[in-house]
């Protein structure tokens, strides 16, 4: 089994693998069971229809392996790498049975993360090329909106399309969006004061970030020194002129209505990151098939699966 879900435990990936097997077959596989000999043998191939990027492969191999341990899955491609028509992902031999079971686990999974890392890589290219004010490249990252039980999946196809993880929890950065500045500022508090209340309540280890959605608030933010400030749907002047007010004391993040026909005009206006919720909200599944030969002799006819 390779690493290259990096920041993803085996036992996190495990289990959304085997809560998804148990929706796909409480009770076993029916039409398996009754249609395909207990002896017959097979091997499959997961071919990739189109072109893309490939994400998911752990996952993939794991809604095989959990099936039927005696089941041998061949990875031909890792994650991040190219999918053409034809590209073969993987190779799957053994007990038939196994194969059929484990199948639309494999592919539901593998198509969905492969279609998150495809769009991923296409923002990436977008932006590629574009500096920030401080000359670093521009950083395109994902958000929390993530489909429920599977971030840890999600979060990694991005990676392997080449993008960055922004935050993967509640749990691991204060991030004041402009409803918890309001609670806190009808308390008397402005802005400035607000935010420094915050920042003496957290570990002078954690991550402050701060949204905003008019330039006016920014000379009090800036007052208050987070770590990051968030430009929450600019128009384009209004980022170039937020990038210039802010001035490298902390990075500047521009967040809502990117899309691919205006990323790249946002990453030139000099911010440092650009978070993208569509990465994995709103990435199509990629088209994977399995294509399967039962081994002559072994109990079973050859056909397709479905």
């Amino acid at each position: 089994m390779s690493d290259e879900l990096s920041g993803a435990t085996l036992a996190a990936v495990t289990a959304i693998v085997d809560r998804a097997l148990d929706e796909d077959a409480p009770w076993g596989d029916a039409t398996s069971e009754a249609a395909i000999p207990a002896g017959a043998t097979a091997t499959a191939r997961i071919v990739s229809r189109v072109d893309g990027v490939l994400a998911g492969g752990l996952a993939l191999e794991l809604a095989f392996t959990r099936v039927d341990p005696t089941l041998v899955v061949e990875r031909h491609l890792a994650d991040g790498d190219p999918l053409t028509p034809g590209a073969v992902v993987a190779t799957i031999t053994g007990p038939a049975r196994g194969i059929l079971r484990g199948e639309r686990v494999a592919l539901n999974l593998a198509q969905r993360l492969s279609g998150v890392a495809t769009l991923t890589r296409r923002y990436v290219d977008a932006v590629a090329g574009a500096a920030s004010a401080s000359g670093e490249p521009v950083r395109l990252v994902d958000t929390r909106k993530t489909t429920p039980g599977l971030r840890v999946l999600e979060k990694a196809a991005v990676r392997a399309g080449g993008g960055h993880n922004h935050r993967f929890s509640l749990s691991d950065a204060v991030m004041l969006k402009d409803n918890h500045l309001a609670v806190l500022m009808a308390e008397g508090l402005d802005l400035t004061q607000a935010i420094r209340a915050v920042r003496s309540r957290i570990p002078h280890t954690m991550h402050l970030e701060v949204e905003v959605d008019r330039l006016d608030q920014l000379p009090a933010v800036i007052a208050a020194d987070p770590d990051t400030i968030m430009l929450d749907n600019f128009a384009l002047d209004d980022l170039r002129a937020g990038v210039a007010l802010i001035a490298g004391r902390a990075i500047v993040e521009a967040s809502g209505g990117v899309s691919l026909d205006s990323v790249r005009a946002i990453a030139e206006t000099g911010v440092d990151v650009i978070s993208v919720g569509a990465l994995t909200h709103s990435a199509p599944a990629l088209d994977l098939g399995l294509d399967i030969e039962i081994t002559p002799g072994s109990g079973g006819d050859a056909g397709g699966a479905r």
